[in-house]
Protein backbone atom coordinates (compact mmCIF):
# COMPACT_ATOMS: atom_id res chain seq x y z
CA UNK A 1 0.00 0.00 0.00
CA UNK A 2 1.18 3.59 -0.70
CA UNK A 3 -0.19 4.84 2.80
CA UNK A 4 0.15 3.15 5.82
CA UNK A 5 -1.33 4.60 9.35
CA UNK A 6 1.77 2.94 11.32
CA UNK A 7 4.14 4.45 9.16
CA UNK A 8 2.94 8.28 8.58
CA UNK A 9 5.09 9.05 12.08
CA UNK A 10 4.02 12.58 14.07
CA UNK A 11 1.55 13.21 11.04
CA UNK A 12 -0.88 10.20 12.01
CA UNK A 13 -1.76 12.25 15.41
CA UNK A 14 -2.53 14.74 13.32
CA UNK A 15 -4.78 12.79 11.55
CA UNK A 16 -6.38 11.63 14.29
CA UNK A 17 -6.90 15.04 15.60
CA UNK A 18 -8.66 16.66 12.63
CA UNK A 19 -10.92 13.29 12.72
CA UNK A 20 -11.69 13.90 16.37
CA UNK A 21 -12.16 17.95 15.50
CA UNK A 22 -14.83 17.00 12.76
CA UNK A 23 -16.65 14.52 14.53
CA UNK A 24 -17.29 16.40 17.18
CA UNK A 25 -18.29 19.16 14.58
CA UNK A 26 -20.88 17.04 13.20
CA UNK A 27 -21.97 15.58 16.43
CA UNK A 28 -22.56 18.02 18.82
CA UNK A 29 -25.28 19.75 17.50
CA UNK A 30 -27.22 16.38 17.45
CA UNK A 31 -26.26 15.89 21.27
CA UNK A 32 -27.14 19.45 21.98
CA UNK A 33 -30.81 18.79 20.45
CA UNK A 34 -31.17 15.68 22.33
CA UNK A 35 -29.99 17.55 25.81
CA UNK A 36 -32.77 19.88 24.92
CA UNK A 37 -35.48 17.81 24.16
CA UNK A 38 -34.94 16.61 28.31
CA UNK A 39 -34.93 20.47 29.45
CA UNK A 40 -37.10 21.55 32.08
CA UNK A 41 -37.26 25.11 30.83
CA UNK A 42 -40.10 25.98 28.21
CA UNK A 43 -37.77 27.50 25.89
CA UNK A 44 -34.27 26.02 24.06
CA UNK A 45 -31.95 27.25 26.56
CA UNK A 46 -28.30 25.41 26.71
CA UNK A 47 -27.54 24.42 29.36
CA UNK A 48 -30.89 23.18 30.38
CA UNK A 49 -31.80 24.89 33.96
CA UNK A 50 -33.30 20.76 35.09
CA UNK A 51 -34.19 17.71 33.34
CA UNK A 52 -37.90 16.23 32.47
CA UNK A 53 -39.40 14.29 30.19
CA UNK A 54 -42.71 16.12 30.17
CA UNK A 55 -41.67 17.06 26.37
CA UNK A 56 -41.80 13.43 25.23
CA UNK A 57 -45.46 13.31 27.06
CA UNK A 58 -46.68 16.68 25.16
CA UNK A 59 -45.10 15.54 22.15
CA UNK A 60 -47.51 11.92 22.11
CA UNK A 61 -50.68 13.91 23.81
CA UNK A 62 -50.61 16.05 20.80
CA UNK A 63 -52.71 14.47 18.04
CA UNK A 64 -51.34 16.82 15.35
CA UNK A 65 -47.81 15.62 15.97
CA UNK A 66 -48.94 11.89 15.97
CA UNK A 67 -51.16 12.68 12.42
CA UNK A 68 -47.94 13.73 11.15
CA UNK A 69 -45.56 11.02 12.33
CA UNK A 70 -48.40 8.51 10.92
CA UNK A 71 -48.06 10.31 7.86
CA UNK A 72 -44.93 10.12 7.42
CA UNK A 73 -44.57 6.55 8.12
CA UNK A 74 -47.18 5.71 5.47
CA UNK A 75 -45.80 8.03 2.82
CA UNK A 76 -42.03 6.27 4.19
CA UNK A 77 -43.33 2.55 3.82
CA UNK A 78 -45.48 3.52 0.42
CA UNK A 79 -42.20 4.82 -1.73
CA UNK A 80 -40.06 2.37 0.47
CA UNK A 81 -42.04 -1.25 -1.34
CA UNK A 82 -42.57 1.10 -4.53
CA UNK A 83 -38.76 1.86 -4.88
CA UNK A 84 -36.90 -1.71 -4.02
CA UNK A 85 -39.47 -2.85 -6.53
CA UNK A 86 -38.51 -0.26 -9.19
CA UNK A 87 -35.36 -0.68 -8.88
CA UNK A 88 -35.22 -4.50 -8.50
CA UNK A 89 -36.06 -4.15 -12.04
CA UNK A 90 -34.60 -1.25 -13.49
CA UNK A 91 -30.85 -2.66 -11.41
CA UNK A 92 -31.27 -6.32 -14.07
CA UNK A 93 -31.87 -4.25 -16.84
CA UNK A 94 -28.97 -1.37 -16.67
CA UNK A 95 -26.64 -4.09 -15.33
CA UNK A 96 -28.05 -7.10 -17.95
CA UNK A 97 -28.83 -5.30 -20.63
CA UNK A 98 -27.16 -4.53 -24.15
CA UNK A 99 -29.35 -1.97 -25.35
CA UNK A 100 -28.10 1.25 -26.81
CA UNK A 101 -27.39 4.54 -24.74
CA UNK A 102 -27.82 2.31 -21.26
CA UNK A 103 -24.86 4.61 -19.30
CA UNK A 104 -26.94 7.40 -20.30
CA UNK A 105 -30.13 5.75 -19.12
CA UNK A 106 -28.37 4.76 -15.77
CA UNK A 107 -27.32 8.76 -15.84
CA UNK A 108 -30.53 9.73 -15.97
CA UNK A 109 -31.88 7.62 -13.23
CA UNK A 110 -29.24 8.93 -10.79
CA UNK A 111 -29.99 12.88 -11.82
CA UNK A 112 -32.21 13.53 -8.97
CA UNK A 113 -28.93 12.73 -6.37
CA UNK A 114 -27.13 15.83 -8.32
CA UNK A 115 -29.81 18.05 -9.23
CA UNK A 116 -30.55 20.79 -6.44
CA UNK A 117 -33.66 19.61 -4.32
CA UNK A 118 -35.11 23.24 -4.48
CA UNK A 119 -35.05 23.12 -8.49
CA UNK A 120 -37.27 19.41 -7.94
CA UNK A 121 -39.18 20.71 -5.57
CA UNK A 122 -40.19 23.68 -7.86
CA UNK A 123 -40.44 21.38 -10.37
CA UNK A 124 -42.40 18.94 -9.07
CA UNK A 125 -44.86 21.29 -7.15
CA UNK A 126 -45.66 22.93 -10.70
CA UNK A 127 -46.31 19.42 -12.52
CA UNK A 128 -48.37 18.39 -9.60
CA UNK A 129 -50.42 21.55 -9.07
CA UNK A 130 -51.37 21.17 -13.31
CA UNK A 131 -52.42 17.66 -12.76
CA UNK A 132 -54.44 18.54 -9.48
CA UNK A 133 -51.97 15.88 -7.28
CA UNK A 134 -50.70 18.98 -4.95
CA UNK A 135 -50.94 18.19 -1.33
CA UNK A 136 -51.96 14.32 -2.23
CA UNK A 137 -50.64 11.12 -0.84
CA UNK A 138 -50.26 10.12 -4.40
CA UNK A 139 -48.21 13.14 -5.06
CA UNK A 140 -46.07 12.72 -1.67
CA UNK A 141 -45.77 9.18 -2.60
CA UNK A 142 -44.10 9.96 -6.39
CA UNK A 143 -42.25 12.93 -5.43
CA UNK A 144 -40.68 10.87 -2.37
CA UNK A 145 -40.26 8.05 -5.07
CA UNK A 146 -38.37 10.22 -7.41
CA UNK A 147 -36.00 11.19 -5.10
CA UNK A 148 -35.58 7.57 -3.79
CA UNK A 149 -35.19 5.46 -6.65
CA UNK A 150 -31.94 6.27 -7.40
CA UNK A 151 -30.11 4.96 -3.88
CA UNK A 152 -32.38 1.59 -4.55
CA UNK A 153 -30.78 1.14 -8.03
CA UNK A 154 -27.24 2.24 -6.76
CA UNK A 155 -27.63 -0.53 -4.14
CA UNK A 156 -29.30 -3.27 -5.96
CA UNK A 157 -27.34 -2.77 -9.06
CA UNK A 158 -23.98 -2.88 -7.12
CA UNK A 159 -25.25 -6.04 -5.72
CA UNK A 160 -25.74 -7.55 -8.67
CA UNK A 161 -22.96 -6.64 -10.40
CA UNK A 162 -20.73 -8.25 -7.76
CA UNK A 163 -23.12 -11.75 -8.18
CA UNK A 164 -21.36 -14.41 -10.39
CA UNK A 165 -24.32 -14.94 -13.03
CA UNK A 166 -23.02 -18.18 -13.97
CA UNK A 167 -24.92 -19.84 -10.55
CA UNK A 168 -28.03 -18.15 -11.86
CA UNK A 169 -27.03 -20.34 -15.65
CA UNK A 170 -26.47 -23.20 -13.44
CA UNK A 171 -29.89 -23.28 -11.76
CA UNK A 172 -31.76 -23.27 -15.08
CA UNK A 173 -29.27 -26.20 -16.40
CA UNK A 174 -30.45 -28.46 -13.71
CA UNK A 175 -34.39 -27.61 -14.85
CA UNK A 176 -35.17 -24.24 -13.12
CA UNK A 177 -36.82 -21.49 -15.01
CA UNK A 178 -35.33 -18.29 -15.58
CA UNK A 179 -37.66 -16.51 -13.36
CA UNK A 180 -37.63 -19.28 -10.81
CA UNK A 181 -33.37 -18.97 -10.65
CA UNK A 182 -34.09 -15.25 -10.13
CA UNK A 183 -36.52 -15.29 -7.15
CA UNK A 184 -34.67 -18.67 -5.44
CA UNK A 185 -31.29 -17.84 -6.28
CA UNK A 186 -30.34 -14.27 -7.06
CA UNK A 187 -32.26 -12.54 -4.88
CA UNK A 188 -31.33 -13.79 -1.57
CA UNK A 189 -27.74 -13.72 -3.03
CA UNK A 190 -28.38 -9.95 -3.42
CA UNK A 191 -30.29 -9.25 -0.04
CA UNK A 192 -27.77 -6.80 1.25
CA UNK A 193 -28.45 -5.06 -1.61
CA UNK A 194 -32.40 -5.21 -0.96
CA UNK A 195 -32.30 -4.41 2.26
CA UNK A 196 -29.54 -1.59 1.82
CA UNK A 197 -32.28 0.10 -0.95
CA UNK A 198 -34.97 -0.59 1.63
CA UNK A 199 -33.84 1.42 4.54
CA UNK A 200 -32.04 4.36 2.19
CA UNK A 201 -35.53 4.90 0.04
CA UNK A 202 -37.36 4.86 4.00
CA UNK A 203 -35.09 7.37 5.18
CA UNK A 204 -34.89 9.36 2.19
CA UNK A 205 -38.67 9.82 2.37
CA UNK A 206 -38.35 9.87 6.19
CA UNK A 207 -36.27 12.27 6.66
CA UNK A 208 -37.19 15.04 3.24
CA UNK A 209 -38.31 18.43 4.21
CA UNK A 210 -37.85 20.52 1.09
CA UNK A 211 -39.96 18.90 -1.03
CA UNK A 212 -42.63 17.99 1.47
CA UNK A 213 -43.20 21.70 2.35
CA UNK A 214 -44.02 21.91 -1.46
CA UNK A 215 -46.15 19.09 -1.12
CA UNK A 216 -47.86 19.62 2.10
CA UNK A 217 -51.63 21.09 2.74
CA UNK A 218 -53.55 22.36 5.62
CA UNK A 219 -54.45 18.36 6.14
CA UNK A 220 -51.38 16.68 4.90
CA UNK A 221 -48.63 16.86 6.13
CA UNK A 222 -45.05 14.94 7.11
CA UNK A 223 -43.13 15.11 10.67
CA UNK A 224 -40.78 17.32 9.23
CA UNK A 225 -42.91 19.60 7.68
CA UNK A 226 -44.57 19.94 11.47
CA UNK A 227 -41.39 20.14 12.61
CA UNK A 228 -40.28 23.36 10.54
CA UNK A 229 -43.87 24.89 10.96
CA UNK A 230 -44.01 24.66 14.27
CA UNK A 231 -40.08 26.05 14.50
CA UNK A 232 -41.20 29.42 12.59
CA UNK A 233 -44.06 29.63 14.96
CA UNK A 234 -42.78 28.87 18.52
CA UNK A 235 -39.18 27.97 19.79
CA UNK A 236 -41.02 25.16 21.90
CA UNK A 237 -38.85 22.12 23.72
CA UNK A 238 -41.47 19.69 21.78
CA UNK A 239 -39.42 20.31 18.43
CA UNK A 240 -36.66 19.15 20.28
CA UNK A 241 -38.13 15.84 21.39
CA UNK A 242 -39.64 15.78 18.03
CA UNK A 243 -35.95 15.88 16.06
CA UNK A 244 -34.19 13.32 18.53
CA UNK A 245 -37.03 11.01 17.93
CA UNK A 246 -36.17 11.53 13.98
CA UNK A 247 -32.76 11.48 14.67
CA UNK A 248 -33.07 8.27 16.69
CA UNK A 249 -35.10 6.30 14.02
CA UNK A 250 -32.23 7.29 11.48
CA UNK A 251 -29.25 5.91 13.51
CA UNK A 252 -31.03 2.42 14.51
CA UNK A 253 -31.72 1.85 10.88
CA UNK A 254 -28.36 2.75 9.95
CA UNK A 255 -27.05 0.76 12.67
CA UNK A 256 -29.49 -1.86 11.23
CA UNK A 257 -28.03 -2.00 7.79
CA UNK A 258 -24.30 -1.97 8.93
CA UNK A 259 -25.21 -5.16 11.25
CA UNK A 260 -27.08 -6.76 8.44
CA UNK A 261 -24.32 -6.75 5.88
CA UNK A 262 -22.06 -8.31 7.82
CA UNK A 263 -24.76 -10.98 8.85
CA UNK A 264 -25.55 -11.61 4.94
CA UNK A 265 -22.02 -11.63 3.91
CA UNK A 266 -20.86 -14.28 6.29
Amino acid sequence: MLLNFDRLGWWKYVLVAVTIVTAAFLLLPILFIAALSFGSSQWLIFPPPGWTLQWYSQLFADPQWLASAWTSFRIASIVTVLSVLLGLVTSFGLVRGTFMFRDALKALFLTPMILPVVVLAVALYAFFLRMGLGGTLIGFVISHLVLALPFSILSISNALEGFDKSIEDAAVLCGASPLEAKIRVTLPAISHGLFSAAVFSFLTSWDEVVVAIFMASPTLQTLPVKVWSTLRQDLTPVIAAASSLLILLTITLMALVAIARKVLKS
